[in-house]
């Protein structure tokens, strides 16, 4: 495939959780595109972490978007200077309390590579234990559930697990585990 070639950018609204340009793009076959959007992200990370005791670290909490009570990895933002397995180790202290462990990067995904131009680092974490407690930013409401392999499985078969992101590295951890 040939790339596409940017003939001119601009800047929609930059945020910190939000930003948005608009390109006009030349495909190699010479149409242009004068309204082409990307949103632009930092990376993110998710852990499938699993404690001593075999059982997998959950979170669970509101997202507001979809007005769903949500069951999800712990997960967060890559941020500028960390390596994404170091972003991971920071997310899963703070948002469980939970750390150690063996880890490995299992996956690297893109949430919709259309438009978005980050990349999601999936890790496993094994044989993590309980080290403290949460250390959650003031816009964060999170529980931690512990849940077995079984009820994991339960909640993957059931659909009852929502976000795309966290679907793809568990599904790949129960393929080959």
């Amino acid at each position: 495939m040939k790339r596409w070639k940017t003939i001119k950018s601009e800047y929609l609204i930059r945020r910190p959780w939000l930003t948005a340009r608009r390109d006009a793009v030349q495909l190699p076959n010479g149409v242009v595109n004068d309204e082409f959007y990307v949103l632009e992200y930092p990376d993110w990370v998710n852990v499938i972490a699993i404690t001593t005791q075999g059982l997998f670290v959950f979170v669970r909490q509101y997202r507001y978007a979809l007005d769903l009570d949500s069951i999800e990895l712990c997960a967060g933002v890559a941020e500028p200077g960390e390596k994404p397995v170091e972003s991971a180790q920071r997310e899963l202290l703070e948002e469980t309390g939970y750390g150690g462990g063996n880890w490995q990067e299992i996956m690297t995904i893109g949430q919709n590579p259309s438009t978005c131009n980050n990349w999601t680092h999936c890790f496993l974490a094994t044989g993590v234990e309980r080290l403290g407690d949460q250390s959650l930013d003031p816009t964060e409401d999170i529980d931690v559930v512990l849940l077995s392999r079984d009820e994991v499985l339960k909640l993957l078969h059931s659909g009852k697990l929502k976000q795309a992101l966290m679907l793809a590295p568990l599904w790949q951890y129960f393929a080959t585990h």
